[in-house]
């Protein structure tokens, strides 16, 4: 395939402040969940690459985290992951939230962008009126950029056009994966991030900052993930009231996994972790 004459492929990163739905939007390209979401910040630790193949091109999509202030020693090693990835892209699209609108925090960001490799996507207009998101299109068409694409990442709406405009702007080039390859992230990774998806999804607002995952134990299928957190408190919080939490968020992982994993998972305290370096580095090793 990708010696066929006229054969595009390359890198997209998703750069963005957090929440913008990046992850989302991955997912709907890729037509395949290979990245975990929430509605809170944070969620996306890594960078992870989704693969679209199609006849004419490969894709290879790079959800990184969400660009903020940061205020841990996490939140600085989630903004160098987020800016390494917009260095090694072909294309960066820029992720605007349309529903709370371009912003001082993205117009910061925009400022750190090559006009020449970017492309403004305004995500979340689903639900929207259309003088809102013409109004937001107003407030990014300024900036200098590439092209400018309205979508939503949870329908799908301007997805396809979205993609055809990635894929005319990439280079020739060859497979970078292959062609049954949707996602570059191992089974261990993966598991271990849709324990901690449920968890930001069950958890108050604070505490899933303070929660990370990892497989400490993989066994023919029998699964073991540690889930610590940062202070003895937070380990009654997560186990909840006789295991509830503990219960409900293996179910949920249990449903995505293939029939007979036995999913095991343990809770154990390391103190400050996200204020610790090397913590932070060891625990959000892929290895």
């Amino acid at each position: 395939m990708s010696d066929e004459r006229g054969f595009r492929s390359g890198f997209v990163t998703l750069y963005g402040r957090p929440n913008t739905g990046k992850s989302t939007i991955v997912n709907s390209i890729v037509g395949e969940k290979v990245s975990i979401t929430s509605n809170k910040a944070q969620t996306t630790r890594h960078r992870i690459r989704g693969v679209l193949t199609r006849p004419d091109a490969q894709v290879v999509f790079v959800d990184t985290p969400g660009v903020g202030k940061p205020r841990t020693a996490l939140g600085k090693k989630l903004n160098t992951t987020a800016r390494q990835g917009r260095g090694e892209a072909d294309l960066v699209c820029f992720v605007v939230d349309a529903r709370s609108g371009y912003g001082r925090g993205d117009a910061f960001l925009a400022e750190t962008l090559d006009p020449a490799s970017t492309i403004v996507v305004l995500n979340k207009i689903d639900g929207m009126k259309r003088q809102a998101i013409v109004r937001q299109l107003e407030l990014v068409a300024g900036l200098g950029f590439l092209a400018y694409f309205p979508v939503s990442g949870f329908t799908g709406a301007g997805i396809p056009a979205l993609v055809d405009e990635l894929v005319t702007r990439l280079p020739p080039g060859p497979l970078w994966f292959p062609d049954d390859s949707v996602s570059d992230v191992t089974d261990a990774h993966w598991v271990a991030e849709l324990v901690r998806e449920q968890l930001m999804r069950t958890l108050r607002q604070e505490l899933p900052h303070s929660v990370a995952t990892r497989v400490i134990r993989w066994d023919d299928k029998h699964v073991t993930v540690e889930i610590l957190v940062e202070r003895e408190s937070q380990k009654g919080i997560v186990i909840g009231k006789g295991g509830d939490v503990l219960k409900s968020v293996g179910t949920k992982v249990r449903r995505q996994l293939a029939d007979g994993f036995h999913l095991e998972l343990v809770v154990n305290v390391e103190p400050n972790w996200q204020n610790n370096p090397a913590d932070v580095e060891r625990l959000l090793r892929l290895d």
